[in-house]
């Protein structure tokens, strides 16, 4: 999982290769070597570069894009096919979104991922989303491809959203 906070997931008594190596540890997939090695690989796989350099840091000598790259590499040391992302891009700034999207949209295809990609922005959904699920009061009232929600929505709340954000519904994908 991937959390809207990333300095607040990250334990700031463990340096950057500790918090990212600990999943392998807690399901007895690496040795400390092979992990230190996988840890470093990672690292610089989100373009956290040199590995090495950042292995050792913590938390708060970091960015805050930097520290999501760590949590993202974190979420993607035990190689799983489903990465949950709840409003992983909330907490940083316009251009640092748009870089760790991309970087995400890249480790989809690399990884073969799924992403569960929770956001109350319409911007970010439109941009990452293949499919989307609009929800009200905790309910899914409408889910479809990305494009036909936002050129065709069909139920009332997802037609009441989109007119919250006019420039969006009239934008073709």
């Amino acid at each position: 999982m991937v959390f809207q906070d990333p300095h607040a997931c990250l334990n700031p008594m463990m340096t950057v290769g500790q918090s990212i190596a600990d999943p392998l540890f807690i399901h007895k997939l690496a040795t400390p070597e092979a992990a230190k090695k996988q840890v470093i690989q990672m690292l610089e796989r989100v373009g956290l570069t040199p590995g090495e350099d950042f292995y050792s840091r913590r938390p708060d000598e970091l960015s805050g894009g930097q520290q999501q790259r760590v949590a993202i590499a974190r979420a993607l040391i035990t190689r799983p096919q489903l990465i949950i992302c709840d409003e992983p891009v909330s907490m940083l700034d316009a251009s640092v979104q748009t870089q760790v999207l991309e970087l995400m949209l890249e480790l989809k295809q690399e990884f073969n991922l799924t992403y569960l990609f929770i956001t109350h922005d319409l911007w970010v959904a439109r941009f990452f989303c293949d499919r989307i699920a609009v929800m009200n009061a905790g309910k899914i009232v409408e889910i479809g491809e990305t494009r036909d929600i936002f050129t065709n929505p069909q139920h009332p709340y997802t037609q009441q959203l989109l007119q919250a954000a006019p420039l969006l519904a009239r934008t073709q994908s």
